[in-house]
């Protein structure tokens, strides 16, 4: 039986309802009629396809956690799982820049905002005409957040915002294009972090430099990101001064599920591709999977990425969005699923050899890609860091 078919034994932790099959299924031929056909293309190009992320808005895509009464698909953790894996398995680098949109900004953004905020910049978030992003990193601060020295100063009605962000996924959309609207971290008054939605045409805001010639995930535009004298209106912020390293805390928590199931896509279609070689390759006169060596390989990865499946869909299922408390679950099926989805991918250039060595089977491709997610949302070593401390404070909740 098909781990996406519906269980004989009732619940199916995959699609638990015939919603998230739809859900799917609708995705998964998108994928292969859309995705795939320009995914080779995009990443030797380094090119953000900006018309095919607007086919995300036509399917309700971009607001998937948003619900339907404020225009978005009104879907939860599972499904925003299931989109990223389903997108993942053809283009990682489209994957990431989908999510840096629909979690890192969208989802973020309607958490917190006011329903002045939201008439405002839902809508055109939603059908795909803007693309949007969050700025956290800067080119000295990464996991120590607090150390983060953008910032962002009371005048008036207006904030004066200084600083460079640095590593921002649709930070730009092409050469000399910025993305078109930020959710901006910047401290006011102290270590108090706040947050803004800063548009592309405010004075003071600028596209740094184009991070180019990127091990994977091409396909998505990575940049720099200036602001000199940037005026925002304080009507921008979102929530209270100092609020939000709560909201960063709590929206962490669905981009490492979704970076998880980034993971899974990619090792799904490395297994894919290395067990029908492996049926199809010969070697001394018979198949090379009747060769203990690479059945190895195959049992390994499947077990691995079953384990990590079941680990992510799992944490998705008991994921409350914009909720706080779920990180260990957060941060382990990440730190899991990352290095799972590499090490699958690693097999399965392996197992194809030379052919896997090269981009005619997709694999060499997707394991450059694979790396990002040992790397970007949360390194696995701050994932370890916060496992171990949340396991300190309250073992006995978490490990009954």
């Amino acid at each position: 039986m098909s781990a996406d078919s519906q269980s004989d034994h009732g619940f199916d932790l995959f699609n638990p309802t015939e919603e998230h099959d739809a859900l799917r299924r609708m995705v998964r031929d998108f994928v292969s009629s859309e995705v795939e056909p320009q995914a080779m293309a995009s990443d030797r190009e380094e090119k953000f396809n900006r018309e095919l992320f607007r086919q995300l808005g036509e399917l309700d895509l971009l607001g998937i956690t948003v619900p339907d009464e404020a225009g978005g698909a009104g879907f939860d953790a599972t499904a925003a799982v299931i989109a990223h894996e389903e997108i993942s398995a053809s283009d990682p680098g489209f994957a990431l820049a989908y999510l840096a949109h629909s979690m890192l900004f969208v989802n973020n953004f309607y958490q917190n905002s006011n329903d002045e905020q939201r008439a405002r910049w839902l809508p055109k978030s939603l059908n795909g005409d803007w693309v949007g992003g969050m700025c956290m990193s800067e080119p000295g601060v990464g996991t120590d957040v607090l150390g983060m020295t953008t910032k962002a100063e009371r005048d008036g009605d207006n904030y004066i915002i200084n600083g460079r962000k640095m590593w921002i996924t649709n930070g730009g959309l092409e050469a000399g294009v910025s993305g078109d609207i930020f959710l901006v971290y910047a401290k006011t008054g102290g270590n108090r972090i706040s947050s803004f939605i800063v548009e592309k045409d405010r004075p003071g805001f600028s596209l740094g430099e184009k991070i180019g010639d990127k091990l994977g995930c091409r396909s998505s535009f990575t940049a720099g990101l200036v602001f000199e004298d940037c005026v925002v209106p304080a009507s921008n912020r979102l929530g209270e001064e100092g609020d939000s390293m709560m909201h960063m805390m709590a929206n962490l928590e669905i981009e490492r599920l979704t970076l998880a199931a980034m993971s899974l896509g990619i090792a799904k279609r490395c297994l894919q591709v290395m067990v029908r070689y492996a049926s199809e390759r010969e070697a001394f006169g018979q198949p090379i999977n009747r060769f203990g060596q690479i059945q190895r390989y195959i049992g390994e990865s499947y077990a691995k990425y079953a384990a990590a499946r079941a680990y992510t869909y799992n944490t998705a299922r008991m994921m409350s969005i914009g909720a706080t408390g779920g990180r260990v679950d957060s941060d382990g099926c990440k730190l899991f699923a990352a290095q799972m989805g590499k090490e699958v991918a690693d097999n399965a250039i392996q197992v194809l050899g030379g052919f896997g060595y090269v981009g005619e089977y997709v694999v060499e491709r997707l394991w450059r890609d694979a790396k990002l997610i040992e790397i970007g949302g949360g390194t696995i070593e701050a994932h370890q860091k916060n496992i171990t401390k949340d396991l300190t404070r309250s073992m006995e909740e978490l490990l009954d």
